[in-house]
C-alpha cells in the first residue's frame, strides 16, 4: 500500500496536519519558548499597559501602546512558527551509494580458488571547488552521499541539512539553508519586544513616581512593572546577545557551525564571503530555495522494503562491512558454479 513521504520518513523528525509541518524530535521545548513570550505580553497587556492608558494624554496614544505590543507579538510568533515548522533544507538521503565514487583497497583478500577479492569502499572525502576554491566535502555514511560544501549532518534530527548554521533546542528545529532568515527575525524582533515592553514599565513607573512622589511608592503600586523589567533585562542579554553575534555571522557569511568548527583558524580563506552587503542581502533578500522533499507525496514500497526517493534503514544500516560480505558471498557462489561447470566437462569427456 503506497504510504505519504512523511509517514516513512527516516529522519527523527515530527509532523502534524498531514505532513503540512515538520519539527524536531525536540518539539516539546517549543512550548517553554511560546510560554516565556506570550506570559509576559499577556501581564504587560492586562496590567501596564492598562494602566498607561489611563495616564497618557490622548486614548489613541494610550491605545496603541497596546496595539503594538500585541501586532509585534503575533509577528514574533510568525517567524517563530515559520522557523519551527519549515523545512530547514534537508537533502534527501540516496537510495544507493555512490558506485561512480567507489574504489578497491590494493590490500584484497584471496578466495579458495586464488582470484583477489577486491574490497569496495567511498574515499571519505572528495574536493570540489567553490568560488575558485577547493573545499572538501564529506561522505555520510547514514544519508548515502556526499554532503554539498557547507552542509552537515544534524545528529539530533538524523538528517543533512544545508548551510547547516546549528539546531536550537529553543525553537526545536535545525537552522539551515531555508529557515536560516526567519531564525534571525525572530531573535531579532524578540531583541526589540524585549527593549519596548521595558521602556513602557518603565514609563509606568515615571507616571506613578509623579502621582505618589517616590521611587519606592511607584514600585509597591505597579509590582509587575517591576517584575517585567528584570525579567526582560535578563532576557536581553540572551537575544539581544545572540542576534548581535548572528549579525556579524551574516556580515561575514560564516555559520555558527563553521565558526566553532575552524576557531583559531584565523588564515583560512573565507570561501564564502562577498563583501557585508552582498552577504546581507543574500541571507536577508534573496529568494528562498523550495524544499528538495515532498513530504505529503506518495511513495512506493519496492521489493528490498524500502521507498521509491527514500532509503531503507536495512540499507541505510549496509556499513562497509557488510557490503565487504556481499561481495564474499557473490564470489563464493561463483566458484561454486565453476566447480559444476568443470565436473559437467569432466563427465562429458
Amino acid at each position: 500500500m503506497a504510504k505519504r513521504q512523511y509517514e516513512v520518513w527516516k529522519g527523527n523528525n515530527i509532523f502534524i496536519f498531514g505532513g503540512r509541518f515538520m519539527f524536531g524530535p525536540d518539539a516539546k521545548s517549543l512550548i517553554i519558548t511560546l510560554l516565556l513570550i506570550i506570559v509576559p505580553v499577556i501581564i504587560f497587556c492586562a496590567n501596564v499597559a492598562r494602566n498607561l492608558i489611563s495616564e497618557i494624554s490622548g486614548i489613541i496614544a494610550g491605545y496603541a501602546i497596546l496595539m503594538v505590543t500585541v501586532v509585534f507579538t503575533v509577528y514574533v510568533l510568525l517567524v517563530l512558527l515559520l522557523t519551527s515548522a519549515r523545512d530547514p533544507g534537508i537533502v534527501p538521503r540516496n537510495l544507493h551509494p555512490p558506485t561512480e565514487e567507489i574504489c578497491y583497497d590494493s590490500s584484497a583478500s584471496v578466495d579458495a580458488v586464488g582470484r583477489q577479492t577486491p574490497t569496495p569502499r567511498l574515499p571519505p572525502t572528495k574536493e570540489v571547488i567553490v568560488n575558485g576554491v577547493p573545499v572538501r566535502v564529506k561522505y555520510c555514511n547514514s544519508c548515502r552521499l556526499y554532503r554539498p560544501p557547507r552542509c552537515s549532518h544534524c545528529s539530533v534530527c538524523d538528517n543533512c541539512v544545508e548551510r547547516f548554521d546549528h539546531h536550537c533546542p529553543w525553537v526545536g528545529q535545525c537552522i539551515g539553508m531555508r529557515n536560516y532568515r526567519s531564525f534571525f527575525l525572530f531573535i531579532s524582533s524578540s531583541t526589540v519586544l524585549c527593549i519596548f515592553i521595558f521602556a513602557m514599565s518603565a514609563l509606568n513607573i515615571k507616571f506613578l513616581m509623579a502621582d505618589l512622589g517616590t521611587v519606592w511608592k511607584a514600585m509597591k503600586e505597579s509590582p509587575l512593572s517591576v517584575v517585567l523589567m528584570v525579567y526582560c533585562f535578563i532576557f536581553l542579554w540572551f537575544v539581544g546577545g545572540l542576534t548581535c553575534f548572528h549579525l556579524y555571522l551574516i556580515g561575514t557569511n560564516q555559520t555558527t557551525y563553521e565558526t566553532f568548527r575552524y576557531r583559531g583558524l584565523e588564515r583560512r580563506p573565507r570561501v564564502y564571503d562577498r563583501g557585508c552587503l552582498n552577504n546581507f542581502r543574500e541571507v536577508l533578500c534573496s529568494k528562498i530555495k523550495p524544499s528538495r522533499n515532498s513530504f505529503r507525496a506518495y511513495v512506493q514500497e519496492n521489493g528490498r522494503g524500502a521507498t521509491s526517493g527514500m532509503t531503507s534503514e536495512a540499507y541505510l544500516g549496509d556499513s562497509v562491512e557488510n557490503r565487504r560480505e556481499k561481495v564474499e558471498d557473490d564470489r563464493e557462489i561463483g566458484g561454486d558454479l565453476l566447480k559444476i561447470s568443470q565436473r559437467r566437462e569432466a563427465e562429458d569427456t
